[in-house]
């Protein structure tokens, strides 16, 4: 069984930062990409970040700049260092990551349960 477990959010004004921290566990073989997604009301989920085992980054167009996506692959963990955080940066973060649990076993997509990011003066 593997769980992720995200964690960092909360409330912060504009203009404030924060970090989330995403933590994988379990039947763990090897971590492939990592990415951070995030859902606000009524829109569909986006791709925020994305790191690969390799350490290359992509960004949202809207985030370039601000937030910085980040791994240690020894503590099997992600990360998302929000800066000039936005009104609009407002929702639901989820981390994901593509797992393999056995030396022998396809890759597979698991999803955190996600953090709430509120950005409200």
């Amino acid at each position: 069984q593997v769980q992720l477990v995200e964690s960092g959010g909360g409330l912060v004004q504009p203009g404030g930062s924060l970090r989330l921290s995403c933590a994988a566990s379990g039947s763990i073989f090897s971590i492939n990409g990592m990415s951070w997604y995030r859902q606000a009301p009524g829109k569909q989920r986006e791709l925020v970040a994305s790191i690969t085992s390799g350490n290359n980054r992509n960004y949202a167009d809207s985030v370039k700049g601000r937030f910085t996506i980040s791994r240690d692959d020894a503590k099997r963990m992600a990360f998302l260092q929000m800066n000039s955080l936005k009104p609009e940066d407002t929702a639901v973060y989820f981390c994901n990551a593509a797992i393999r649990t056995t030396r022998w076993a396809d890759v597979n997509a698991y999803w955190g349960q996600g953090t709430q990011v509120t950005v409200s003066s």
